[in-house]
């Protein structure tokens, strides 16, 4: 049975919840472990943004944001701290569930190794960079800093292609059911820069105008 951790600060919300996911054969849990996240935005005092933030620190497990808040900026602040979905409240109870069953399905394949990060090599060097998608670690002359699982993909097809056009890995990403468009996009590629700038590897990748990246 699958464990889905879920915050919620109003209570009629959490407690609709936990009898809809009960019905479906999901258990509730109020902590990790889990195998899947719902989180609110709007907590009393660490956001959902921190909490998801923090959450990825220690686990790759889907997480999804069931929020009231609409701008879009909320929405990219979500997958830019690790997110995995982002559903506006009032939330339909059949569509919710199938974003749920998506990322946990995807999630069970990985971890069979038959999941995007399970195919092909696991380890891909390139250039001096050594990639190890079952880790989720990057490594460059002795040093290495941890990937989000967005960052992981985006490197591994760079990696693997060479140049890929930005709808080539928004389309890779969205197949492997993480919902990212192009603006996503352009905050992972950054958030990727960062880290590989940390292990001194920070020129690896290169924009090419009008077409995606190239490493």
């Amino acid at each position: 049975m699958d464990r889905i951790l879920v915050v919620e600060d109003d209570r009629s919300v959490r407690e609709e919840l936990k009898l809809l996911l009960r019905a479906n054969g999901y258990e509730v849990v109020g902590r990790p472990p889990c195998e899947l996240a719902l989180l609110d935005v709007n907590l009393p005092g660490e956001s959902g943004f921190e909490l998801c933030r923090r959450l990825r620190t220690e686990s790759d497990v889907p997480v999804i944001f069931l929020t009231g808040r609409e701008s879009a900026e909320d929405e990219l602040l979500g997958f830019g701290v690790g997110a995995d979905d982002y559903i506006r409240k009032p939330y339909h109870s059949a569509v919710l569930l199938a974003r749920m069953e998506r990322l946990l399905k995807a999630r069970r394949g990985a971890l069979s190794g038959h999941g995007a990060l399970g195919s092909g090599d696991c380890v891909l060097s390139v250039r001096g960079l050594t990639l190890n998608l079952e880790q989720l670690t990057v490594e460059h002359q002795g040093q290495e800093a941890e990937l989000t699982k967005n960052e992981a993909r985006i490197l591994a097809c760079l990696m693997r292609k060479g140049l890929c056009a930005k709808e080539e890995i928004v389309e890779d990403l969205w197949q492997n059911s993480l919902y990212i468009d192009e603006n996503t996009l352009y905050v992972n590629v950054n958030r990727l820069r960062e880290k590989l700038k940390q292990v001194g590897a920070g020129e690896c990748i290169r924009t090419v105008r009008g077409v995606g990246y190239r490493l």
